[in-house]
């Protein structure tokens, strides 16, 4: 087992990661901006060291920075939690070559899951259904290129082959804009990710978003721990998640399933990763593959009883998998409600004291948080403050108590999207399920 790990992040999942450690008797070094003297991981932890100024680019982003904090503290890995450097393949290999244990797939599965065209044909080998498209980049063969287009009907899509996050898509409804299209992502792509490739792929007009939660070793073992439906989104950023999702055609979902597991073997996954798929009129057409925790972890979580951060630190330190896919028991259903200091109407961040936080409680409630009463939230990173997660036995239950904990959840001094969410979980078309990833922007915008 390793026996001292850096957190290279900030926030609610630092605090995680570091909860972990302590369940598993590891020691823990917080890493931490000028800004985030005060986090209450850096707090917790056994070692703290400053790793630069507020600027993400300066201290969270900063490579040497991170590595020179494992070197001079004798960590022997690294865990990259979420956002900053977790799916930075370079990283990655430099926290090896720095003979550090990274905690998360191998350099050159990152690589090979982060660029859209290589995932999209490593998960047509391994029997993953995938959304029909160029099945390759876009070259510059107008010809070819309409022609793509036209055997994979209008509307088509084009994204950028190192885009994420949904920047670098652009929809296409007639040929007469295609080409002019593609040449303006390909310049935003450049711009944006140093990477012009693009590839074209069926757009689906009404589809939901829905993830499978996987766990692979070093071992040749690998299991789900069910799905999520993570439809409901605002410009492309996830707002509620819950597990499983609802209405799903349940031979489908185990196809599927059983076909992630078989993924990650063939490509020599190792840790957590979640693969995300497109969900209509009964099918799944897989769109990407996250290489690391995901945001929206705990309702998987609640419903499997798997600790999914433990069992990353498990893999990395050389151990198999602490279950089987028989023991895995998916029961009851849960949801999560992510809580950001911004506006709920006007959604601008709003940074800023909080003199009084109380987080809710009672049966089926947790709040992943970093926040307490005093804490000042800084302007420089994600607004994303806390996280609201129930379970109970249906979704009725998990839902009602999901009113009660936002009804009873107080943040005070800042704004939150505290009464978005009041909005949505009595929102007639959600307490049904199976909204589609448009619902929200649709919602909001006639509101």
């Amino acid at each position: 087992m390793l026996d001292k790990i850096v957190i290279a992040n900030r926030g609610e999942i630092a605090l995680r990661v570091l909860r972990a450690c302590k369940e598993l008797g590891i020691k823990t070094v917080a890493v931490h901006s000028k800004a985030d003297e005060s986090l209450m991981h850096v707090r917790l932890a056994d070692e703290s060291v400053c790793i630069g100024p507020n600027s993400p680019v300066e201290s969270y982003l900063n490579i040497p920075a991170i590595i020179s904090a494992a070197e001079v503290t004798d960590a022997t890995g690294i865990h990259p939690g979420y956002g900053f450097l977790s799916e930075n393949a370079d990283f990655a290999e430099q926290v090896e070559r720095s003979g550090f244990t990274f905690i998360g797939p191998k350099p050159d599965v990152i690589r090979l899951m982060g660029d859209k065209v290589s995932a999209i044909a490593a998960m047509k080998e391994a029997g993953v259904p995938t959304v029909p498209g160029s099945d390759g980049p876009i070259t510059d063969d107008d010809e070819r290129t309409l022609e793509i287009a036209r055997r994979i009907g209008y509307p088509v899509i084009i994204k950028a082959s190192g885009g994420g996050g949904g920047r670098g898509m652009r929809v296409v409804h007639r040929e007469s804009a295609l080409l002019n299209s593609i040449s303006l992502t390909q310049s935003e792509a450049k711009a944006a990710f140093n990477n012009d490739v693009v590839y074209l792929e069926k757009f689906l007009e009404n589809p939901r978003h829905v993830e499978f939660q996987v766990l692979s070793d070093n071992h040749g073992n690998a299991i789900h721990l069910g799905d999520r439906d993570c439809s409901l989104q605002r410009r492309h950023q996830k707002v509620i998640e819950e597990a499983p999702a609802p209405g799903i055609d349940e031979d489908a979902r185990a196809t599927v399933a059983a076909a992630c597991t078989k993924a990650c073997v063939e490509i020599g996954y190792s840790g957590a990763g979640t693969f995300e798929f497109l969900y209509e009129d009964g099918k799944f057409y897989f769109i990407e593959m996250n290489t690391r925790v995901q945001v929206e972890h705990p309702v998987t979580e609640m419903i499997s009883g798997v600790d999914i951060v433990r069992e990353q630190i498990r893999i990395a330190s050389g151990l198999p998998l602490s279950i089987s896919q028989e023991d895995v028991k998916l029961e009851g259903h849960a949801f999560e409600c992510r809580i950001n200091a911004e506006d709920p109407k006007t959604f601008m961040p709003s940074p800023g004291l909080v003199n009084q936080f109380h987080a809710p409680g009672g049966n089926g409630v947790r709040v992943d948080s970093h926040l307490y009463s005093g804490y000042s939230i800084p302007p420089y990173y994600d607004s994303l403050i806390a996280k609201i997660i129930t379970y109970g036995p249906d979704r009725e239950t998990a839902l009602t108590r999901m009113r009660n904990a936002l009804d009873e959840a107080v943040v005070d001094g800042i704004r939150t999207n505290i009464p978005l969410h009041q909005d949505l979980v009595k929102d007639k078309n959600f307490q049904e399920g199976g909204v589609s990833i448009h619902y929200l922007e649709k919602k909001l915008e006639e509101s």
